[in-house]
């Protein structure tokens, strides 16, 4: 499958002359002593990585970590010090200025924390703004924002005005108006981050609505674990502008590639993310076992009562084919968050 987002070896440099940081022994420094010596900062240190058509991609860290300035390079809101990123196969950097409108205009769409939102027009008019810069009738642009109003569940607020609404309710605005252009991608810029916990929660299922109805590919930048376990099908971790993993929520919960990355889901409940591949072990010779398999993808909270009710070991598969056993031996270190075994 050809990538619906591609990036290569990107670096963004802040400061004077930041291409002679690039790849050099002064890309080795630390912050404080490449800032002393060339007042330079690095923000964005030789990432690479690939987005899937219609996957839920999640950049991951700390605050100063890079994230916002990566997905701002993406479409060349910050302008990029050396790197390739492709977004349908077309190169963005080697775009001219109208090439570029085009892309952010049609293509891609931003959702940002601060959800910039025009005081003086309606909620329909804020979320028929793309479509009007896009040069598309008021009678279609109407329509189709009404249309996108109702997707987000804000039917029947069209002629209500941004400072009527609460904080959910605006950035359920910002989402419209970000759908409304009809985009491949869409660039999630910590959007939730201003929202209290339990909007915040309603804001992700949403998302998860969303993106199950449209099928957008989303890349979703957040500081919070439990955002991007929830969300993403794979996860970027970055520290200090530097990619650490890429993986699934499952890969970087059961085997994490460093100490920064376990420490970052030490405390995430195992049992929520692994499923049984990494806890089943192979059965024994001549061993019975129940007649009804479970699958290696089952997560490990959902085949509790199964396994601890069954006399014998469950079969685990991966579709028709036997691949291991599991047994409550197995089940109940999990639970308890103690199993670390990686699958081979």
């Amino acid at each position: 499958m050809t990538p619906m987002i591609e990036v290569a070896d990107l670096w963004k440099v802040f400061g004077p002359r930041p291409e002679r940081v690039v790849g050099s022994p002064l890309a080795d420094l630390s912050r404080a002593e490449l800032r002393e010596r060339t007042g330079c900062v690095i923000a964005v240190r030789g990432v690479s990585f690939d987005v899937r058509p219609g996957e839920v991609f999640v950049v991951m860290g700390l605050s100063g970590s890079g994230k916002s300035t990566l997905v701002r390079c993406l479409t060349r809101l910050i302008e990029p010090t050396s790197g390739e990123i492709g977004i349908g196969g077309e190169p963005v950097r080697a775009m001219n200025p109208s090439r570029l409108r085009e892309l952010r205009r049609r293509r891609v769409a931003m959702v940002f924390q601060h959800f910039g939102l025009l005081p003086h027009r309606s909620v329909l008019d804020n979320v028929a703004y793309g479509l009007e810069i896009q040069g598309r009738s008021r009678a279609e642009r109407h329509r189709r924002a009404g249309e996108t109003l109702a997707l987000v569940g804000l039917e029947g607020h069209e002629n209500q005005y941004p400072d009527q609404l609460s904080g959910g309710m605006q950035q359920r605005v910002g989402l419209a108006r970000a759908l409304a252009t009809d985009p491949e991608v869409l660039l999630f810029d910590e959007p939730f981050s201003a929202l209290d916990p339990l909007i915040r929660r309603d804001m992700q299922a949403e998302v998860r609505r969303l993106h199950g109805e449209v099928g957008k590919t989303l890349v979703f930048i957040t500081h919070d674990l439990s955002e991007a376990l929830s969300l993403g099908d794979r996860i970027a971790v970055l520290r200090d502008g530097a990619l650490v993993q890429v993986g699934t929520p499952e890969e970087l919960v059961g085997a994490p590639a460093d100490s920064y990355v376990a420490d970052f889901v030490r405390d995430v409940p195992r049992s929520d993310v692994l499923t049984l591949r990494w806890i089943m072990r192979e059965p024994a010779p001549g061993e019975r076992c129940e007649d009804e398999p479970l699958s290696q993808h089952t997560v490990i909270r959902d085949a509790v009562h199964r396994v601890l009710r069954a006399e014998r070991p469950i079969p685990v598969v991966d579709g028709v084919r036997r691949v291991g056993v599991i047994d409550a031996d197995r089940l109940l270190p999990a639970l308890i968050g103690h199993h670390r075994q990686v699958p081979a």
